[in-house]
């Protein structure tokens, strides 16, 4: 492989806004991409997969090139180096790889290979907390599976096709899929691609939706004509699904505290073909209030540490702080307690996240349970997904149904 100048500096630019100025690396990405308008899918795709491979191993090649952060411009260079070097690419002759040991840089991945913070490239503090609740065989699979790239896997929109239609229509656009067993409405692209500027993206036949997070809206077991309510919709991937489960019939209130994120459901909707859906902004506890009783399904996709999505978020480990996880497994609680109060008497109920860890998951559900209110509910079944069992994301879901 040859380094071009341009591509090169675009990806050192993106790494300093995403390291010393906080940014999120997928909008980082999404800047860098509008940055030439000649530049081919080859070239998007090398500084989109660069930058995020650097992210990713951050803290290894930091150790190799013994550099600190907040890293200055030659840094970010140094990091390119090492990035380039353990790929097997020759470092053209540019003064930013002038003395740059490529042996030594071979040595130090060798020795550091053998220890895990260091190999998968993660703080202590997450490794510490990982081992803890996983064990060590078990978080020593589940995060080295985190630092592969995700699948890019589509969920067939079924209010306007099927599974075999969208896929010979995508190899019309020389996109090419295959079925996955256990996941009815997942397609999974054989080669990366830009899905979004297809024909079958635009009418609405398909969203991107990993395969582990399609399994709850099948987990809450809706039917056409119910009154069902998505409390944590966000820009509503999962609201989609369960419209497309429920035929378009009944009614889902889609809620989110971010109203931002509600008008992007709003445009996804439009495009899908889906026309019941309400949308409702928790601006107050009133609109919690009012539906108090009400639902035959609710679904609390509840904020978490999304430690069981880093091979789409690598930047997150980064942002991650130990005070961030013992404030949301509050909120997660919180949530628990009052969104609960929307499922009526024989109603269901599904707590969700994308952690891996059983003090979001299993443990606030037991803790839910020994509630006041919780004592309501029967348990039915849980699922917890790992990656490096599953090959997608890690997820946790639990059934609960309120007694009659």
């Amino acid at each position: 492989m040859r380094l071009h100048r341009n591509l090169c500096f675009a990806v050192i630019d993106g790494l300093l806004d995403i390291f010393n100025e906080g940014e999120y690396a997928d909008k980082v990405v999404q800047k860098l991409l509008k940055r030439d308008k000649r530049w081919g899918s080859r070239d998007r795709a090398f500084v989109a997969e660069t930058t995020y491979d650097i992210v990713r191993w951050k803290r290894l090649y930091a150790e190799i090139a013994n550099v600190k952060q907040p890293f200055n411009r030659d840094d970010a260079w140094r990091l390119f180096a090492v990035w380039a070097t353990l790929k097997g690419i020759r470092l053209p002759d540019w003064k930013y790889f002038e003395n740059t040991p490529t042996r030594k840089i071979k040595g130090k991945f060798d020795e550091l290979s053998k220890i895990r913070i260091y190999r998968e490239s993660i703080p202590d503090w997450i490794d510490e907390v990982g081992v803890n609740e996983l064990g060590e065989e078990k978080w020593s699979q589940e995060i080295a599976k985190q630092n592969q790239q995700a699948d890019v896997i589509l969920r067939v929109n079924t209010l306007k096709t099927n599974k075999k239609d969208l896929k010979l229509k995508l190899e019309s656009e020389d996109i090419y899929t295959e079925y996955l067993d256990q996941y009815p409405s997942a397609l999974k692209l054989t080669k990366r691609a830009n899905v979004f500027k297809t024909e079958a993206f635009k009418n609405g036949w398909f969203e991107v939706q990993d395969a582990s997070s399609q399994l709850v809206a099948d987990f809450l077991q809706v039917k056409p004509g119910m009154k069902v309510v998505d409390t944590c919709a966000g820009a509503g991937g999962k609201t989609l699904h369960i419209a497309s489960l429920m035929e378009n019939k009944g009614q889902i209130v889609a809620m989110d505290i971010y109203e931002s994120k509600l008008k992007k459901l709003k445009v996804r909707a439009r495009r899908n073909g889906v026309h019941n859906v309400d949308l409702k902004v928790i601006d107050s506890t009133k609109p919690i209030k009012k539906l108090h009783n009400k639902a035959d399904r609710v679904l609390i996709d509840a904020p978490c540490s999304g430690l069981g999505v880093l091979r789409r978020n690598p930047d997150a480990k980064w942002k991650l702080e130990p005070e961030f996880l013992d404030r949301i497994r509050t909120v997660q609680q919180d949530v628990l307690n009052q969104y609960s109060k929307m499922v009526k008497p024989g109603g269901k109920l599904v707590y969700a996240t994308c952690s891996v860890l059983p003090s979001e998951n299993q443990n606030q559900v037991n803790a839910f349970l020994k509630t006041d209110f919780g004592k309501e509910f029967n348990f039915i079944k849980d699922k917890k997904v790992l990656a490096h069992e599953s090959g997608y994301d890690g997820f946790y879901m639990a059934l609960l149904e309120r007694k009659q």
